[in-house]
This record gives structure tokens, C-alpha cells and sequence, in this order.
């Protein structure tokens, strides 16, 4: 059986994929983290960074949203 790589969301490329794994976030970030759709199990795909790398654009289901680094941190995912 292989063994699947869970990375954090933040070291994924533009245009890479991949399913979150777990939300670390707790409390009111965690919530909001949920409430935007990032649960695990989800497939998401990178589509863009701004210069300096933060925020990051995610796609997932059907649509486009931001995300901070500081909130990609806390969520672990496996790249597809």
C-alpha cells in the first residue's frame, strides 16, 4: 500500500492539486476556515499567488477565494 504525502497547504504550486487532509485551525479561524468550504476531504488547485506570495488563490467546488498564508498554515493536505 503506498504511503500518502500530506504537506502543508502552503508549500503547494500554482496549478498543483490536492485534498485537505486536516484543519488544524481552532476557535474562531477554525470556523471560518470551515465555513469557506476548506474541510477536509475537499479538492482544491492553486491558481495563483500575489508578488510577495501571500494571499494565495485557491479553486475549489465552484469558485475562486484567499487565502493567507498565516490561515494556510494551519491546514495539512495530500497532493493529487
Amino acid at each position: 500500500m503506498e504511503q500518502e504525502t500530506i504537506i502543508g497547504m502552503r508549500q503547494l504550486q500554482v496549478g498543483q492539486k490536492a485534498r485537505i487532509v486536516s484543519v488544524g485551525a481552532s476557535g474562531e479561524m477554525g470556523r471560518r476556515i470551515r465555513d469557506m468550504g476548506l474541510v477536509p476531504g475537499t479538492e482544491v488547485a492553486v491558481i495563483g499567488r500575489a508578488p510577495l506570495r501571500d494571499p494565495v488563490a485557491i479553486r475549489l467546488k465552484a469558485f475562486t477565494l484567499t487565502l493567507r498564508n498565516s490561515e494556510a498554515d494551519h491546514i495539512t493536505v495530500s497532493p493529487l
